[in-house]
């Protein structure tokens, strides 16, 4: 399940997107159109600033923008952010122990499958997609 964080990290790149035109889009103006206290929303920004996915000036006429077109922004490359996993089972996660009953699980040929396709949708779908 994709966390609450995830789901917000999604939700201000897009409100930038949407919202940035040539200049800078204050935190406290995302906070107020997403109904965040700006509090959480400080604690959402570090990992897409550290990456290179979003950019801030401080001061008058600051605030952050994105650091490329929205249009080549991978979703997953956002949540892949923001979530420990986005596997359906913790045996797939990366860095999992190998399970002592993968040989004569049933099951997992379907986890692997569903898998694939959250990280294909994921994958597939960019910032401009949303907007």
């Amino acid at each position: 399940m994709i966390s609450t964080r995830g789901r917000y990290a999604l939700r201000v790149m897009l409100d930038i997107a949407l919202t940035q035109g040539d200049g800078y889009v204050p935190m406290k103006d995302v906070a107020e159109r997403q109904g965040l206290s700006l509090k959480y929303l400080e604690q959402i920004l570090p990992p897409l600033t550290k990456n290179g996915l979003i950019t801030g000036l401080q001061g008058k006429g600051g605030g952050y923008r994105l650091t490329r077109k929205p249009e080549e922004y991978r979703i997953i490359e956002i949540l892949e952010l923001t979530e420990k996993e986005l596997e359906p089972v913790s045996c797939l996660a990366k860095g999992a122990a190998e399970c002592d009953r993968r040989s004569t699980c049933k099951t997992i040929g379907f986890w692997e499958g569903l898998n694939r396709v959250i990280r294909d949708y994921l994958g597939s779908k960019t910032l401009k997609d949303l907007m």
